[in-house]
């Protein structure tokens, strides 16, 4: 009897809540770590998905901005709840992925749970303290409110494949925006597992967007985007800085640049700023009533 092929599983792109195909029907073979095998193929997303990635953003924005925080807290405690039942198979394919060994791949994923857990218990409090009630003249009420700057395009580091993603992309949509995300370019597969944990959790469709690729090809197109309000640059290769701080500036994007030596460090991940950096604050005058 011939010995029988197993199939490889491809992945696709995660936009607007749905696993499309790239309108290319390109793709990039990903390998084990140890054994150099062929463990599946993702999808090599073009121009043309990453436009439809910041149109599905830009449409869900409105939706998303408009749940209460507490909804919002709901939604990421649950999308925590989701990640856990899959503790093992991430831990899995990153050590499968990056040659880590199993235990520190165990804790890579159960940081990225806390760390989704420490921004849902945030979602519904950040503001009290970002918001002011300013002091003026008698007769009127002056308030500074918060609110989120719109759509945000993430560009991820290649490690930790898991826990850099989970980092950026929950301060982003506490904050009640939406996002488009480019994953590590080495090792994509555990956001990609990711998208599948937030397909079947309570986040609406294109609230969160995940493109696989190449960042050469991509983020030129993300980030002179003019329908991208800011962009959060986590990677460790800095040579694409120059190019895209030159991008946003054509229609005045904010450039937040966030990469790190230890995604582990939980005060310089855990903090009000991390939420703050993707949101505008509004003043807004009242008069007293008499």
């Amino acid at each position: 009897m011939s010995r029988r092929l197993e199939i490889p599983k491809m992945y696709k792109l995660f936009i607007g809540g749905k696993f499309t195909r790239t309108e290319s029907e390109r793709y990039i073979q990903i390998r084990s770590y140890k054994e150099n095998t062929h463990i599946c193929n993702v999808s090599r997303a073009s121009k043309k998905d990453l436009r439809n990635a910041v149109k599905s953003a830009r449409e869900t924005l409105t939706l998303w901005s408009s749940k209460t925080a507490y909804e919002r807290a709901q939604i990421l405690y649950r999308l925590a709840e989701m990640l856990e039942g899959r503790k093992k198979q991430f831990a899995e394919e990153i050590s499968l992925l990056t040659g880590l060994i199993e235990n520190k791949a165990l804790s890579e994923v159960t940081r990225s749970i806390d760390r989704i857990i420490y921004y849902a218990g945030f979602a519904d409090k950040w503001v009290h303290l970002a918001g002011t009630v300013n002091p003026v003249q008698n007769g009127y009420f002056n308030f500074s409110i918060p609110e989120p700057t719109g759509v945000v395009g993430i560009i991820l580091p290649d490690e930790p494949s898991l826990l850099a993603g989970v980092t950026r992309i929950c301060p982003v949509i506490a904050s009640g925006n939406t996002c488009v995300v480019l994953t590590s370019e080495k090792y994509p597969l555990p956001m990609l597992s990711f998208s599948e944990v937030i397909s079947t959790s309570d986040v609406p469709g294109g609230t969160v967007n995940i493109l696989t690729g190449l960042k050469s090809e991509l983020i030129p197109h993300l980030a002179g985007h003019m329908d991208i309000n800011s962009i959060d640059y986590s990677d460790n290769n800095l040579s694409y800085k120059k190019n895209i701080q030159e991008l946003c500036a054509i229609n005045v994007k904010r450039f937040i640049l966030s990469s790190s030596d230890d995604w582990n460090d939980d005060q310089k991940h855990e903090n009000l700023k991390n939420i703050t950096d993707f949101t505008e604050v509004k003043t807004v005058w009242h008069t007293m009533g008499m």
